[in-house]
């Protein structure tokens, strides 16, 4: 079985694309919570009410990192995409962590990013545009099998 962590922007169906697209193939799917309020919340309703913004943050930020670190740890492979607003610091982050630990990094995202997110790329052993693109990465190193 192919373990394969999802991280990145929340905002559009590309997990569930590619979830749906492999549901044929041996591979097990974590991502980070994508729902904003737990996120940004976990912290102060696990640890407790923070009164200044900045502390509420940091609690947050920490339960999520060691959810975020175990499961990139755990993975086989790592997808990262970027959104349309590429400035996401966790993908950022999520995909620099991946590279450190020698983890097989695909990075998704539009051509439009490509000259931003170069340095990333570079890190990756594949970029990808669409999900299905990442579907057919994730067919091809399980079974060998090229698209139609």
């Amino acid at each position: 079985m192919l373990k394969v962590y999802l991280s990145g922007e929340i905002h559009t169906d590309w997990r569930e694309r590619i979830i749906e697209g492999a549901r044929d193939l041996d591979v097990r799917f974590s991502a980070p919570v994508t729902d904003h309020a737990a996120s940004d919340d976990c912290g102060v309703k696990i640890l407790g009410a923070e009164e200044k913004p900045f502390w509420h943050d940091r609690k947050g930020a920490g339960i999520n990192a060691i959810r975020t670190r175990t499961a990139i740890e755990a993975a086989d492979v790592v997808v990262v995409r970027f959104g349309e607003k590429y400035r996401q610091w966790n993908a950022a982050f999520d995909a620099g962590y991946a590279a450190a630990l020698g983890k097989s990094l695909i990075v998704l995202h539009g051509p439009e990013h490509q000259h931003a997110l170069k340095e990333v790329d570079a890190a990756a052993q594949a970029v990808a545009e669409t999900p299905e693109q990442v579907v057919q990465i994730l067919r091809y190193v399980l079974t060998g099998a090229l698209p139609g």
